[in-house]
């Protein structure tokens, strides 16, 4: 085969030590990571007219423009840092997780005194204790409303003192324990929280025994009030157990992974067992495995998965051999801190919870395959209904739609939302703050917000806006442009087009709200398309999208704005403090809660201007 001359000089000189490397096109798009014990006799292995018997290679290797290696110290290093690279540059011939996005943990803020109980999608090594991950935000509310019943945790951010003069609602409810008033204590809050995480961890039998002995010592003590507390909630923690299925040995903990492929998808089914409980499972969706073997599939899997877990158990059951199963058993342990082992479910139980597990990623992939169909013939039909109405030569597979948000003309902003193929493209979501107009005036606003966009295009166009970030995004041209509002908004659209010598070539309309008519230039007559279709669905989501999006941007502004005033307000504070006092605190609540000691502790602050504060504030 024909090797570019660059490409054969980095060959020649590659080194033969365990390492990572990375395949780029002409574009410096990274196409594929990957790592080696031996990085030469590796990375040439691609490049051998065997290795072009294989079409995924053969189409990844006609791209490669340029190579890339990392020399590690060992192989274990090579896998971390293989599996850092795949997260970072998502290579399209690499096997990976689909969703580009983090998925949600329960978090437990185990270092505050009185711990919270919160849903987050950021792992950080702050004291707290996370658990997951879980594919369903919704499914991770449900089981969280259900675990309150049982353990009422805090959400809110109140300093607790235990001397507020009065609880919220969720005390009323019985959904927390009220430290706030001074209810519980401190201590007998955390043993309820330690509770919690027992119970998260699978240790079941030990919440229940706790809960036991502290109710009978309530009882001898004559404290009946705590007593009954106690048992509503051993009670409650009795139904939930009762639902969880016994799956292992008693005390086992362990991860069950499968997978099942279906027309080129493939989706891996993981069931997290904790003493024995099956506590619970979650499905993650693969590109990129269409053409490469089963083992290969689990490794990569294992690899991207266990990156960002928060806990590794002690065992986990395979379907078959994986790859490189030596080096990702070392550096599980590494991550536990003890002994992990990788096996294959062969016989007796861990054969049935992997044919099980195989059997639920089959189910999965049919469901959202059904949906998917659903879905696509939804969105097509809806495109279609939109090319008829327009009169479009085309079906518009790009939608562009902006909308102004502003209260009283104080901290103007505007968004930009962007649908594909009837699908939202949230990485191509753009914001913009608007700078030039003082008073109410929208018009003008979208008249900024939409030049600024078409600037951008203009310039990336010719080139000038090479290597800036989001170039790609502002490069593509609509073939639908959509903004909020009537027959004003279209003509503000319509001018800055003209400016940019762009109308005639995008498509342009205006959907007003109240009459969820679309006017479009051309037409004394607004377009009504019928109550209920596919396309005027499509539509009103787009518009709604981009109101939501400006929305929740002017309301952070405002709330930045108002903090900011209201801290400037005190003799001594500019915006190096403010700063200063917002990084320390977070909130205008909380630096109002603050003690003057506290507030004497943040840099640059004295302790003349933290009573200044605590009088203002206070």
């Amino acid at each position: 085969m024909n090797v570019p001359e660059s490409i054969r000089t980095i060959l020649e000189n590659l080194p033969e030590r365990p390492g990572v490397y990375l395949m780029r096109d002409d574009q410096g798009e990274v196409l594929y990571v990957g790592k080696a014990v031996n990085l030469r006799s590796r990375v040439r292995s691609y490049f051998t007219p065997s290795a072009q018997e294989n079409p995924k290679i053969r189409r990844l290797v006609a791209r490669v423009a340029d190579l890339e290696f990392i020399v590690t110290d060992s192989e274990l290093e090579a896998l971390i840092l293989e599996a850092n690279l795949i997260k970072a540059h998502r290579p399209r011939f690499n096997v990976r997780l689909r969703d580009d996005k983090r998925y949600p943990y329960i978090k437990i803020t185990w270092a505050e005194p009185f711990p919270r109980v919160l849903i987050t999608r950021r792992i950080e090594r702050d004291g707290s204790r996370y658990f997951g991950p879980y594919t369903s935000s919704a499914a991770l509310h449900q089981t969280l409303d259900l675990l309150r019943r049982s353990f009422p945790y805090l959400t809110c951010n109140r300093k607790i003192t235990g001397q507020d003069e009065r609880a919220c609602l969720y005390y009323e409810m019985g959904r927390c324990l009220g430290p706030c008033i001074g209810a519980v204590s401190q201590e007998e809050y955390r043993a309820m929280i330690e509770g919690l995480i027992r119970f998260l961890e699978g240790r079941s039998e030990e919440v229940i025994a706790d809960l036991e002995r502290r109710m009978h010592e309530a009882a001898d003590a004559l404290d009946f009030e705590q007593a009954a507390r106690l048992r509503d909630q051993l009670q409650a923690v009795q139904k939930i157990i009762e639902r969880q299925r016994i799956v292992a040995a008693a005390g086992s903990d362990q991860d069950v992974i499968a997978f099942a492929r279906d027309d080129g998808n493939a989706c891996v089914q993981v069931f997290f067992i904790r003493g024995g409980r099956l506590l619970g499972r979650e499905y993650f969706l693969l590109e990129g495995a269409e053409e490469e073997e089963d083992r290969k599939v689990m490794a990569a899997f294992l690899k991207q998965f266990y990156r960002d877990a928060p806990y590794v158990p002690p065992e986990v059951i395979l379907p078959e051999e994986v790859d490189e199963a030596l080096v990702i058993e070392r550096w599980l342990r590494s991550k536990r801190g003890g002994k992990v082992t990788i096996r294959v479910g062969r016989r007796g139980r861990a054969r049935d919870l992997v044919q099980m597990a195989t059997e639920n990623a089959l189910q999965t992939l049919r469901m959202l395959r059904a949906q998917w169909e659903a879905d696509a013939v939804r969105q097509e039909r809806a495109l279609e209904e939109l090319r008829e109405a327009l009169g479009l030569p085309a079906r518009p597979a790009r939608i562009e739609c902006y909308d102004i948000s502003t209260t009283q003309g104080t901290e103007p902003t505007g968004s930009m939302v962007v649908f594909v193929q009837g699908v939202p493209r949230k990485s191509d979501y753009r914001r913009f703050t608007v700078r030039t107009v003082e008073k109410p005036d929208d018009y003008a606003a979208m008249r900024e917000v939409l030049t600024r966009r078409f600037r951008r295009w203009r310039m990336a166009a010719s080139g000038e806006a090479q290597g800036t970030r989001g170039t790609k995004t502002w490069a593509i041209l609509p073939d639908l442009l959509l903004v909020d509002g009537g027959r004003g908004q279209l003509g503000v659209a319509l001018e800055v087009l003209e400016s940019f010598g762009l109308r005639g070539r995008i498509a342009v309309a205006a959907l007003a709200k109240r009459e969820e008519a679309l006017f479009v230039p051309g037409r004394a007559e607004p377009i009504r398309l019928p109550p209920g279709s596919q396309g005027l669905f499509l539509l009103q989501r787009i518009r709604d999208e981009a109101h939501r999006f400006a929305v929740s941007h002017h309301r952070l502004r405002r709330r930045r704005a108002g903090l900011a005033s209201e801290l400037d307000a005190i003799p001594g504070i500019g915006p190096a403090r403010r700063r200063a006092l917002l990084r320390a605190f977070g909130s205008l609540e909380r630096i109002r809660a603050a003690s003057v000691d506290e507030l004497a502790a943040v840099p640059g602050i004295s302790r003349s201007l933290a009573e200044a504060i605590k009088a203002r504030l206070g």
